[in-house]
């Protein structure tokens, strides 16, 4: 068959192009079609954002009611805290008036000893120096400071056969001082012989922390080392060694009738 292709190419020269508007017809409902996708894209998006905002909002809220239930947890346990102490100097007061005792011995929590001025715990757990200390604080109380013999010689009584962690250091400076940061003056007779020697055998760090040993003796020994403390602190109706006006005013409340006591108490809770 002959193809005359001068009248093909006639043909398809003389047939209409496709006009703009067939051409928006064609692209219109796919158009139509992302448009709605895009629409519902920000639509599901906005709910999200909105959805995450609420629950961060609830979340902040809840937050916030546990502090406030925290923060009156902490107010209630202050006042308790004020009542336990209120409750043993009222304990000591009353003591001292049935015993018609005009001493400032004072009285201590349960499971310390009171020895003149002063309570004592010997703990029956084992702890680091800084877990000690820590502990002892916790109690508003310190590791065992020694002023004089009288306090040497009752400590040692009551701490032999065992060891004991007691508030000297020599970690902070590199000389041996205090719990409480005064300086410790060496005195080579209450020291084991040849101690402190500061020996490193044991690994990392040096032998900065004393305590007693088994026969009443300082030694130096590495701080994480686990043993035994003693805690010190005033009784409930003396005041520190350094603060004689205090003491003096702990000694007439001690003293003092108990209706006197709780008028102060009064006073000064006002």
């Amino acid at each position: 068959t002959v193809v005359d292709f001068r009248e093909v190419q006639t043909e398809e020269s003389d047939s209409p192009a496709p006009s703009s508007a067939s051409r928006f017809r064609r692209w219109l409902f796919p158009g139509l079609i992302v448009m709605v996708l895009l629409i519902l894209i920000i639509v599901m998006g906005s709910t999200s954002n909105c959805q995450t905002f609420q629950q961060l909002q609830y979340a902040v809220e809840n937050n916030t009611n546990q502090l406030n239930s925290v923060s009156e947890a902490l107010k209630q346990l202050s006042v308790i805290n004020s009542l336990s102490k209120s409750i043993a100097a009222i304990k000591c007061s009353l003591e001292h008036v049935i015993n018609n005792s005009s001493t400032t011995g004072g009285c201590c929590p349960v499971g310390w000893t009171v020895f003149e001025s002063n309570c004592y715990f010997f703990s029956s757990d084992s702890r680091s120096w800084n877990e000690s200390r820590d502990w002892c604080e916790a109690q508003q109380a310190h590791l065992l400071i020694l002023h004089n013999d009288k306090e040497w010689d009752f400590v040692t009584r009551r701490s032999m056969p065992r060891f004991y962690w007691i508030g000297l250091s020599d970690w902070r400076t590199g000389s041996w001082e205090w719990v409480n940061q005064t300086p410790y003056t060496m005195e080579p007779r209450r020291w084991k012989p040849g101690q402190p020697d500061n020996w490193t055998g044991l690994g990392h760090g040096d032998e900065d922390c004393a305590h007693l040993y088994d026969d009443g003796l300082l030694n130096d020994v590495h701080c994480s080392t686990k043993m035994q403390f003693i805690c010190q602190k005033p009784t409930h109706c003396s005041g520190h060694h350094e603060d004689v006006e205090r003491e003096q005013h702990s000694s007439e409340t001690c003293s003092a009738p108990l209706s006197s006591f709780l008028l102060n108490d009064n006073l000064t809770e006002g």
